[in-house]
């Protein structure tokens, strides 16, 4: 059975930088979609690039926190089998990545350790906030991708009340609404509007293709100056026969 678009979409997504797709976007009148201030709590920095694993990649399933009030927020609240952060743990659906609007607000953890073990184990595809998590180490060793402001040992009842599951919310002053997907590389996380999914993964494809031969040419000694962007049709050529010759 050949592969859907989605599908196809997806491995692409897989592959490609997020810088990349920032300037996709950008073409498309979308400017504000990298999650600012938020990092992988676990940097594969330090290993080789082919090494490094492959994007974070899947549908966004969201959790909005509020403001915390004080007596609508103490430690019996997490006894309560509806309480909206537990159930965003267990309704999101696997291959999903839960985003989670903490107000930029990393004082609180927006989960830790066993809950997104629990996501882990459900089939998750990863986990963003935009405030931070507690058991940061703990969360760095585990098989789910997981990006976050900053550690955080407060439990989120200190400042944050979880209020909402699925519903268009705000993270690292980007808009997420469900469906939308996300992208997450070595140095940051990207929102994609869910009806362009294709169209920009495409397109980044095409991209990663022309600057791998860039990179390659410039280590070689090459200028920039038409070869990047290319306004040269030597460059054209070049790339043509490149791209051929290494079936990209």
């Amino acid at each position: 059975m050949s592969a859907t678009p989605l599908e196809k979409a997806t491995n692409i997504l897989k592959h490609v930088s997020v810088a990349t797709l920032a300037t996709a976007l950008f073409k498309r009148g979308l400017r504000n979609q990298v999650i600012q201030s938020v990092r992988p709590v676990r940097s594969h920095h330090n290993l080789p690039a082919k090494q490094r694993p492959t994007n974070m990649v899947g549908p966004a399933f969201t959790l909005r926190y509020m403001p915390a009030r004080e007596d609508r927020n103490t430690l019996a609240e997490f006894q309560n089998p509806e309480h909206p952060q537990r159930q965003a743990i267990e309704q999101c659906p696997p291959g999903s990545i839960l985003v989670m609007d903490s107000r930029k607000d990393p004082r609180a953890a927006s989960a830790g350790d066993i809950l997104v073990t629990r996501l882990m184990m459900r089939g998750g595809a990863g986990i963003v906030t935009d405030g931070g998590f507690r058991d940061s180490d703990s969360i760095a060793e585990l098989d789910i991708p997981a990006y976050h402001a900053r550690p955080s040992s407060p439990t989120n009842l200190t400042l944050h009340e979880a209020i909402d599951i699925n519903v268009p919310i705000g993270c690292g002053d980007v808009a997420v609404f469900p469906g939308d997907y996300l992208v997450g590389d070595n140095d940051s996380v990207i929102v994609i509007p869910a009806e362009r999914v294709d169209e920009v993964a495409n397109e980044a494809y095409e991209m990663t293709a022309y600057e791998d031969f860039v990179a390659e040419q410039v280590k070689a000694g090459a200028s920039i100056i038409g070869l990047y962007p290319c306004t040269k049709v030597e460059h054209r050529t070049a790339f043509a026969d490149w791209r051929q010759k290494n079936k990209r």
